[in-house]
């Protein structure tokens, strides 16, 4: 296991969130900002043998520890890169985006980079799910002003939102659907 713990990990309802997301054995999933990999090692499980993980974050120290983690899985790609850019990813091939704890960080031109991205990877009829920390006082977390609040995300991105689920005591994911 890394030595480097996810900021979410253990604040977030893993199981509501796998079994929200539906994620099939062929999939292809991509976790963007995966941090140490703990949800693309949940998401390889899922996708199983036929199916492909994709786990991407900026942090070359995640990266090169879950790549040792994961070296004889067959069913995971770890890389360094930027979901708001374009990236090694084909067009077209991905069945679920999944983001969390990562788009408050996000400028403006960087929010216009990743709607470009997902939607070019992303199949027709894919899942895009984006884990947010509420918009309201909490224990932790970043500061208020640069939170999204689900309303607010609906009209940031461009996608189809189809499910909005509570994930954590201070936590929401919003899924959307490319249509």
């Amino acid at each position: 296991m890394s030595k480097k713990k996810k900021f979410t990990e253990g604040l977030l309802n893993n199981s509501k969130i796998l079994n929200e997301l539906k994620i099939e054995s062929g999939q292809s999933v991509v976790d963007a900002g995966c941090g140490n990999g703990y949800m693309a090692r949940k998401f390889s499980e899922l996708v199983g043998n036929t199916g492909k993980v994709y786990a991407l974050d900026l942090d070359i120290e995640f990266i090169q520890d879950f790549q040792s983690e994961v070296e004889n899985n067959t069913n995971v790609t770890a890389f360094v890169g930027d979901i708001t850019k374009t990236t090694i990813l084909k067009d077209k091939s991905i069945d679920l985006v999944y983001l969390s704890a990562v788009f408050h960080i996000f400028s403006k031109i960087q929010i216009d980079g990743f709607i470009k991205e997902v939607n070019r990877v992303l199949k027709s009829n894919g899942k895009l799910a984006i884990v947010n920390i509420n918009k309201e006082e909490t224990p932790f977390g970043p500061p208020l002003e640069i939170r999204v609040s689900p309303e607010e995300l609906i009209r940031k991105i461009t996608f189809s939102p189809i499910k909005f689920v509570k994930v954590g005591k201070h936590f929401y994911m919003q899924m959307f659907e490319k249509i």
